[in-house]
């Protein structure tokens, strides 16, 4: 099995070859957040730490996005948008938000607990399970509503 560190870098190199500039650079990016998370930690990426820093930066670059076009800057949200689609070839698979759905469900089921006092548990559950997978603020949006419900 191939290690998305090691996938990282070969498409750095394809990325080279080719003088695809943008993407050599978004990659780039990629792994100096990467080696500064390792260094940071005192730690060895493993494939989750990873899809967690790729998912943390696909999140800010939407905020910026979304920033960049309230402000009438769409070449600079283009910019954005193009990093964000090089990052989520990294990711796996999304969620639909049936399966999100399903996922919160099992969770209050195992905890057996109802209102807001088993949000944390039940985040503490889905979390693991949805990482990379979900936008956490929404998962969290959608826990707090099935257990306000």
């Amino acid at each position: 099995m191939v290690m998305i560190k090691d996938r990282i870098r070969e498409d750095m190199k394809a990325a080279m070859r080719s003088h695809d500039a943008a993407r050599l650079s978004t990659i780039r990016l990629l792994l100096a957040a990467i080696k500064q998370r390792e260094i940071d930690e005192q730690i060895e990426s493993t494939d989750d730490d990873i899809l967690a820093v790729i998912a943390k930066m696909v999140k800010q670059r939407r905020d910026s996005v979304e920033q960049y076009r309230a402000g009438g800057r769409d070449d600079l949200a283009q910019n954005e948008q193009a990093e964000i689609d090089v990052l989520q070839a990294y990711l796996p698979q999304a969620l639909t938000d049936d399966e999100i759905a399903a996922i919160i469900d099992e969770a209050t089921a195992a905890v057996g607990l109802t209102g807001m006092a088993a949000m944390g548990k039940v985040m503490a559950l889905v979390k693991p399970r949805v990482n990379g997978r979900a936008d956490l603020g929404k998962v969290s949006a959608l826990i707090k509503a099935r257990l306000t419900a």
